[in-house]
């Protein structure tokens, strides 16, 4: 505010022309004298105009406010709530007492087996008494049925065309005869289940008479009691060469 009148003051002083060279400068009438009067102007613009250009610029400068933060307002009101009761203690219901379970014990009619029973001497044989009086009736078994005998097998008289054996090629060509004794299974069915060498003359002799054996001898099985039964029969056979 105070540099707009000294700028109108500094507008308003006339201006003196400068005199030409060499012309004294005279006064000008009814002027006095003043050394120092040219030197004044610019002492008084130093005077005020700093100042105020001071003042200038302190009056336009940003001003910095330093806000306080504010917080919103708060739409509820705070209150304590007051502090819950304690709970109610609930009554206990009763509890039973406990009854003693009731165990039925099972007598068992029988003592129990010791692990280890006594070992008992075996008992006399019952003698009769000795001497004269009345007998003791003593309790015999009585004996078993004695055993059917066995009836050996026979030979089937049907098939007693086919028991020779057929006489082998090379004893026959060399007239070789001779004996063989064999021990032949028969079966409840009258066939020969097996056959063993008792004795032979020569080993063809045994082997025709095995295969013949097993393949065409047929018997009258073996019974006991009517009841056919495995059995062995030993059988000879005879090898002759007879004249045509």
């Amino acid at each position: 505010m105070t540099l707009i009148p000294l700028i109108s003051a500094l507008a308003a002083a006339p201006e003196r022309a400068p005199a030409p060279a060499g012309t004294p400068a005279t006064p000008a009438p009814g002027a006095r004298y003043d050394p120092g009067a040219g030197h004044r102007p610019l002492a008084a613009l130093f005077a005020f105009g700093v100042p105020a250009a001071l003042v200038v610029a302190v009056a336009l400068s940003p001003m910095i406010i330093e806000r306080t933060p504010t917080s919103a307002p708060v739409p509820w009101k705070s209150f304590t709530l007051p502090p819950a009761p304690p709970p109610e203690p609930q009554p206990q219901p009763p509890q039973a007492e406990p009854q003693p379970s009731a165990m039925t014990t099972t007598v068992s009619p029988l003592p129990p087996v010791a692990a280890d029973p006594p070992s008992v001497p075996p008992a006399p044989p019952l003698t009769p008494p000795s001497g004269s009086g009345a007998g003791v009736a003593v309790a015999v078994d009585p004996p078993a049925p004695p055993r059917p005998a066995l009836v050996a097998a026979a030979v089937d008289p049907r098939f007693a065309g086919t028991f020779q054996p057929d006489y082998p090629a090379r004893e026959q060509r060399a007239g070789i005869e001779g004996v063989v004794r064999v021990r032949v299974l028969i079966g409840t069915d009258g066939r020969v289940k097996a056959v063993e060498l008792v004795s032979t003359d020569d080993p063809a002799f045994f082997e025709a008479t095995r295969k013949r054996a097993l393949s065409k001898w047929r018997f009258k099985p073996a019974t006991r009691g009517g009841v056919p039964e495995e059995s062995w029969k030993e059988m000879t056979v005879r090898f002759q060469i007879r004249d045509a």
